[in-house]
């Protein structure tokens, strides 16, 4: 199994990798280049990375003139930065003109820690999910990483890839499917299905372990992308265990429990859950005390899986 590493490290190495072989792609950054890691990028193709400072707007109208000029370019920044500082730039010069631009932004969610509420993004998948035409990425570990860029890179359109900090072990290997729009079980389960994106995927496989120690048998799907959204999954899952939990490293409100309950709504009387960021702000803190604070671990889960199936206090 390969190394553990950031997904922003990942992201880095797997730009150099795809600018091997494809001479129209370009890569901007808004002076953050030693942070999102596109500073690999630059070390090797100097000439195809374009540096716009703290000037995240004007660096999202270039990634839409690059790509009007037939180039592929992925414009990087923190998510806050990207999908906040920038959103109308995206909506109306991008995602309104369907123009083929790709967005890595980094330092998603809680686990940016002590940089505290006023850097960490957890509306981002909402704003982007809003915009008509956009794919939306959430890698769950280094491995899917390097096959979300090179995903984004295949599809015509703007694609924002969700890269978080931290360093993580790889839970998926390279021969796990990865189909932007079809989401991977990656453990089987009759009596609850665990649905989780990104970081939580891994705690969400922690908390099917715990769960088997009580005699349930939870299923966990790794919903990678948002957007497209594979709404026959969740049907699936709800009709096979009759309840469904998500995790989510980001509001309740926009993300990925706002997907299946919007699938769920007249189709199912699934039992269900949205476990996620409670329409509060973060605060600065370490990653994992942040997540214990916020009940984003597999002991959390576990527990409101089983008072959802009515095996626990709760």
């Amino acid at each position: 199994m390969p190394e553990p590493k950031s997904l922003r490290v990942a992201y880095g190495e797997a730009l150099v990798e795809l600018g091997a072989t494809n001479g129209k792609m370009v890569v901007l950054d808004a002076d953050l280049a030693h942070a999102t890691m596109t500073s690999m990028f630059e070390a090797k193709y100097p000439e195809r990375f374009f540096n716009f400072g703290l000037a995240e707007a004007n660096m999202m109208c270039a990634a839409a003139g690059f790509a009007h000029s037939g180039f592929v370019p992925f414009a990087s920044t923190f998510a806050l930065f990207g999908t906040g500082r920038a959103y109308e730039q995206i909506r109306n010069s991008i995602s309104y003109v369907n123009a083929n631009v790709k967005f890595g932004l980094s330092h998603s969610g809680l686990s940016v820690g002590e940089d505290g509420g006023s850097h960490q993004s957890i509306e981002d998948i909402a704003l982007m999910r809003v915009l008509p035409g956009m794919t939306i990425l959430v890698p769950c570990d280094p491995i899917e990483t390097r096959k979300a860029v090179f995903a984004a890179a295949a599809i015509d359109g703007p694609v924002y890839i969700r890269v978080a900090r931290p360093i993580v072990e790889n839970i998926t290997t390279e021969s796990t499917p990865f189909v932007p729009g079809e989401a991977c079980v990656l453990r089987e389960g009759g009596d609850i299905c665990i649905a989780a994106t990104g970081l939580m995927v891994k705690e969400a496989l922690k908390a099917a372990e715990l769960l088997a120690a009580l005699g349930i048998k939870a299923a966990v799907v790794n919903f990678h992308t948002i957007k497209p959204f594979d709404s026959k999954r969740v049907l699936d899952m709800a009709k096979g265990c009759g309840a469904i939990v998500t995790v989510e490293e980001h509001s309740v409100i926009g993300g990925l429990g706002s997907a299946v309950a919007e699938v769920l709504a007249g189709n199912s009387s699934a039992k269900f859950e949205r476990i996620g960021i409670q329409d509060r702000f973060g605060k600065s803190g370490k990653p994992a005390d942040l997540f214990a604070e916020y009940g984003l671990t597999a002991a959390n889960i576990c527990s409101r899986c089983e008072a959802l199936l009515g095996r626990g206090v709760g």
